[in-house]
């Protein structure tokens, strides 16, 4: 249990990174202006492009080494608890930005902060065994219909107006990755003759490709608050279901209530943090903010102006891997410095 535990901690630690990462990757290789980026329609050569990026290949790497992880977490844990402790990979993203960059959380951020921690400490305090119920061959079927289902909503997604369409994009983005966790949870084993004969498997694969490219999407054209939001509640709360529903997952005897406080404290919390997934921003010629006399802004500009500076000190997580070459081309390109010189003081 203790490993299944550290898996999943693990999982969300990758998977944290790698976010971020992967959100800059999508704004940069965006072929879009920004005015026509929500227009409609999927961009077939957005993938393509993102795999020229360095950053992105890392990235591609450390969700990799996220999804073994996750495999090795759900052998043991039931889905509920798995889901949701790698729903707080959002939490990993927000103290990284905090530790390293000097992002100013506010105090309801660190509430989040800790009530993800509480929440998944509750989860692995109260989860019992993953559930002893097998999947037969016509679950594992209903697993790639349900996928080509999805592939058919997302593309009906991606022709809708903003706000609907970042939202609708992230929900079956969310729910694709669901469907993944599902039907990870319900392979049969991991022999390479074993994986070709299990339909789980297929499912496994088209789940994860068609959930990156319209969570791609969502990153292109509209706000990644949204569209992270969307997909943490979508790829627990169906999954945790299912498990419980399907599947036989179970928690320890007598503490039902609290691996359901554990569950709802650690995604309610994971979305108060989405806000961290707006790292896109770096993409784009983000520029100082113009000079403002002393006193002139309070209230809603004041509280604008902090967050778009903690977004350009964000930016320093990625230019963190992507080497010292880019620290000077940053300041050459941006106008922005290479390393944040003063750390910005809420008010």
């Amino acid at each position: 249990m203790a490993v299944s535990l550290t898996a999943a901690l693990v999982a969300a630690l990758f998977y944290g990174i790698a976010s971020v990462m992967q959100a800059v990757a999508v704004r940069e290789a965006s072929n879009r202006p920004a005015q026509d980026a929500t227009a409609g329609g999927v961009d077939p050569g957005l993938i393509p492009r993102m795999l020229r990026q360095w950053r992105f290949l890392a990235s591609l790497g450390l969700d990799t080494l996220g999804f073994v992880a996750q495999l090795i977490a759900l052998r043991r844990l039931p889905l509920f608890a798995v889901q949701a402790i790698v729903a707080s990979n959002l939490a990993v993203t927000a103290v990284l930005a905090s530790l390293i960059i000097g992002v100013a959380l506010s105090w309801r951020e660190w509430a989040a902060v800790t009530g993800v921690v509480a929440g998944v400490g509750l989860l692995g305090s109260s989860a019992g065994a993953e559930g002893a119920t097998a999947a037969g061959a016509v679950f594992k079927l209903a697993l790639i219909v349900a996928v080509a289902g999805l592939g058919l909503c997302g593309l009906a997604a991606a022709r809708f107006r903003e706000p609907a369409r970042t939202l609708m994009l992230g929900v079956v983005a969310g729910l694709g990755y669901g469907v993944l966790g599902i039907a990870a949870r319900v392979l049969t084993g991991f022999a390479p003759l074993v994986l070709l004969r299990d339909p789980a498997a297929y499912a496994v694969a088209a789940a994860g490709i068609v959930s990156f490219v319209f969570y791609a999407t969502a990153l292109e054209g509209g706000s990644v608050t949204v569209a992270t939001a969307a997909v943490v509640l979508a790829e627990t709360l169906p999954p945790a279901l299912i498990g419980v529903l399907f599947l036989g997952d179970t928690t320890r005897p007598g503490l039902e209530p609290a691996a359901a406080a554990g569950f709802v404290l650690a995604v309610a919390s994971a979305v108060l943090l989405a806000r961290f997934g707006e790292a896109e921003h770096a993409a784009r010629n983000d520029k100082s903010p113009p000079p403002v006399a002393k006193g002139a802004m309070t209230g809603a500009a004041s509280r604008d102006l902090r967050s778009s500076c903690q977004v350009r000190y964000l930016r320093h997580v990625i230019l963190v891997a992507r080497g010292p070459a880019a620290f000077a081309a940053s300041s050459q390109t941006t106008g922005v410095p290479s390393w944040p010189r003063y750390r910005h003081s809420p008010s």
